[in-house]
């Protein structure tokens, strides 16, 4: 199964994410700060980044560790989820991709079948989502 790497300072939400990715046999791992997330990925390069937006630091921090990672590693799909939506796109005419050099977004609060959905494109594979009753 995948390798993802999961960055974002919410805690429980990370960990609840995790917890719901390795319920589909992917290796998780987390960090909650953008400090020193290029060491870890030169040491070993998951296959998909899935980045928040805003962090105490600097709201913008997200952003620019994504100009970053896609600097360094152009091909590792990045999701990024952000709680302000409205500030971004990735279908706008003329949109410049150095912009926002991130494969796909997804809006928090996250829903989970969507994200999963959004994953699986990223990662090439076919979506094997089934909701739990």
């Amino acid at each position: 199964m995948a390798d993802l790497l999961i960055v974002d300072d919410d805690k429980d939400f990370s960990g609840t994410l995790r917890m719901m990715l390795q319920s589909r046999g992917y290796n998780v791992e987390m960090e909650h700060e953008t400090e020193n997330i290029l060491r870890r990925l030169d040491q070993r390069l998951p296959d998909a980044l899935i980045l928040d937006v805003m962090f105490p630091e600097d709201p913008f921090a997200g952003i620019e560790l994504a100009k970053q990672v896609r600097g360094r590693y152009p091909k590792l799909p990045i999701l990024m989820l952000t709680g302000v939506e409205q500030y971004f796109s990735l279908e706008e005419e003329g949109q410049d991709p150095s912009h926002l050099p991130v494969t796909d977004f997804l809006a928090k609060p996250v829903d989970f079948q969507e994200f999963s959905t959004k994953l699986d494109r990223l990662l090439g594979r076919p979506t094997v989502y089934t909701e739990r009753t």
